[in-house]
């Protein structure tokens, strides 16, 4: 087979520059095409980085294009994911794969008939950080995992993101915009989930944008906007996350583990890198021993200081594993798995009871330095 994929990209926006810029480090991606419904976005990113500008219909024939990258709105995930697989090419998608259950389904079910690839980020979970985490609890560092809390809080996006209407709509909320990086590092530390619950409100039916060009423009909220859940894992640890965009600070850790033998306190999973702490049974905290992996090593600045980033990693892990006839650690039954965390939480929220989960799926497997480095021109 190729040792080299073909890859068209699927939607113009911001986003679609950190795969532009990152996925040469990659071996096994060579990006070749891009499309967007506004044909100018499209031939200014071509522009930019050499590729070919097509409109989705054309892409989607191209035969140099293997796997196709869904950058569009989550809103459009599934119907543009769908039309890819049926094209005959394989898709790795922005998170969330998908906004229900039966979605996700219906796409593995066209992907198993036609023998395709499906993967999804967040692939944040192979950073260094959160690997040497993985190793850590491996290895019996903090013993068995029993339980955990989880925190990912501020006052929305609202004084920012220029058009952050869909923020707010159903399909949106900070569980489906930002729960991803945090079960997905879960299932990565932990393994699969058994049942959820969950309590769900929103601090107001309104939100004033103060960010340009809309500046003081009112929209709806019409989806939960914190959310307090409870997840019980399959090997019996129970973790509590809390997602909200109602909270304007706060002094809480983005992720604490707790084991039979100490405590692990991982760093932000929505980024490659950060600090990795823990303590014995004596309550001494400290940072783990160093660990050169490639994933968090620094390659960019940014407002907050020099940090690691990595994105694309799940994408060309998905490639590779293509190439070699392995499993993805980006996976469709992963991602869906996630997806069924997700919405079963928010469907805890709205019926008030507890949510048994109907998918599973194994841990990935760990992404070691060899590994990493093996993904890596």
């Amino acid at each position: 087979m190729t040792k080299e994929l073909g890859v068209g990209i699927i939607g113009c926006g911001n986003i679609s520059t950190t795969y532009f810029s990152l996925a040469p480090l990659f071996k096994g991606l060579k990006i070749v095409a891009c499309a967007d419904l506004n044909m100018q976005a499209a031939e200014a990113r071509a522009a930019e980085y050499g590729v070919k500008a097509q409109t989705i219909e054309e892409l989607l024939a191209d035969e140099e294009v293997d796997v196709v990258v869904n950058l569009t709105i989550p809103d459009a995930h599934f119907p543009v994911s769908k039309a890819i697989l049926l094209s005959g090419k394989h898709v790795y998608s922005e998170k969330p794969l998908v906004l229900t259950l039966e979605q996700g389904e219906e796409l593995r079910r066209i992907a198993k008939e036609k023998n395709l690839s499906v993967g999804c980020a967040p692939d944040t979970f192979l950073g260094g950080a959160h690997q040497l985490a993985r190793k850590y609890i491996d290895e019996g560092g903090i013993g068995r995992v029993t339980s955990g809390a989880c925190y990912v809080m501020s006052p929305g996006m609202e004084m920012w993101h220029p058009n952050p209407d869909f923020f707010f709509l159903p399909g949106g909320g900070p569980i489906l915009d930002l729960g991803p990086y945090y079960i997905a590092n879960l299932i990565n530390l932990i393994g699969p989930v058994k049942r959820v619950g969950a309590m769900t409100s929103m601090a107001s039916p309104t939100r004033t944008i103060t960010s340009e060009p809309r500046n003081g423009e009112v929209i709806p909220v019409r989806t939960p906007t914190t959310i307090q859940a409870i997840l019980e894992f399959v090997n019996g640890a129970t973790v509590t996350l809390t997602a909200s965009w109602d909270v304007w600070s706060h002094r809480h850790a983005n992720m604490e583990l707790y084991g039979t033998e100490g405590s692990l306190y991982v760093p932000d999973p929505n980024f490659f890198g950060g600090v990795v702490e823990a303590s014995g049974r004596d309550k001494d905290i400290k940072p783990l021993d160093g660990w050169e992996h490639p994933f968090g090593i620094f390659n960019q600045e940014s407002p907050q200081g020099p940090r690691a980033n990595y994105r694309t990693a799940g994408l060309a892990d998905m490639a590779m594993a293509i190439i070699e006839g392995r499993d993805a650690r980006c996976s469709l039954d992963r991602t869906l798995h996630g997806v069924d965390v997700m919405t079963s939480i928010l469907k805890s929220g709205d019926e008030g009871r507890f949510i048994e989960l109907t998918t599973t799926c194994t841990q990935p497997a760990a992404l070691g330095i060899e590994e990493a480095q093996a993904l890596l021109k």
